[in-house]
């Protein structure tokens, strides 16, 4: 998936809340939306090289998104606008081989108290698909969450209760860089998520992760890895 608009080359210089970074761009400093509400804290250091987006509708208090942040050698996706749109490309593109034979019917589709991202179906019925964004890696490992997720944990609970109702549901994490070698939920940070996610497998949801090749002109899927429910991670440092 190519990138929508040219990205421009800055430096990360601060975070004032969540959704609004401080960035050295074209010359001068600039206000950028964040478009994650995770901590990010080991990206999103001063210094870090980033790539924006100037963005062309009106009304918008920041001129510019902020797309990716280089960490050390590699480049990361911090938008996770980007999950929804990689989720149809991975099954179309038969590139990530849990996700094959999946069909999108629907997107935002509302389940008990949640709304998850997809209905899909397979040759045998309905099937649930939530998808998280993941930039985390430590030591090779991808974590999910970089900061306690009560919606994360709902979302989990959401997908147990459509099996217990006859369904199959996935959780998928896309981890939007390359580097990660397997996946686990971060216990360390969010032991109520990594429990959720246990309790979620051990009542027949599936889990699936990929990485992505991330360029400065897109992003695609690029290869599945293992899902280990039992690795916790120390979580990232606070910013």
């Amino acid at each position: 998936m190519q990138f929508q608009g040219r990205l421009v080359r800055g430096t990360f210089l601060s975070r004032p809340n969540r959704f609004l970074g401080i960035a050295r761009v074209m010359g001068g400093e600039a206000g950028c939306f964040v478009p994650n509400s995770g901590r990010l804290g080991e990206l999103l250091r001063p210094g870090t090289p980033v790539y924006l987006r100037k963005n062309a509708f009106e009304g918008r208090k920041t001129r510019w998104d902020l797309i990716l942040a280089r960490h050390g050698d590699t480049l990361v996706s911090v938008d996770t606008r980007m999950v929804n749109l990689l989720i149809p490309e991975a099954v179309h593109s038969g590139s990530i081989p849990s996700l094959r034979g999946l069909e999108v019917v629907k997107t935002e589709y509302p389940f008990l108290d949640s709304r998850l991202d997809f209905l899909m179906q397979d040759g045998e019925g309905r099937v649930l698909l939530e998808a998280k964004s993941c930039t985390l890696v430590e030591g090779g490992v991808a974590l999910f969450p970089d900061a306690p997720t009560a919606r994360g944990r709902r979302h989990l609970e959401a997908l147990a209760g459509a099996v217990e109702r006859g369904m199959k549901a996935v959780v998928v994490f896309v981890i939007q860089r390359e580097d990660g070698e397997i996946f686990s939920p971060n216990a360390g940070l969010d032991p109520e998520f990594g429990r959720a996610f246990q309790q979620a497998l051990a009542g027949g949801v599936k889990a699936c992760a990929f990485t992505c090749r991330v360029r400065k002109t897109g992003i695609t899927p690029y290869r599945e890895i293992p899902v280990l429910p039992r690795v916790s991670g120390r979580g990232p440092p606070r910013p």
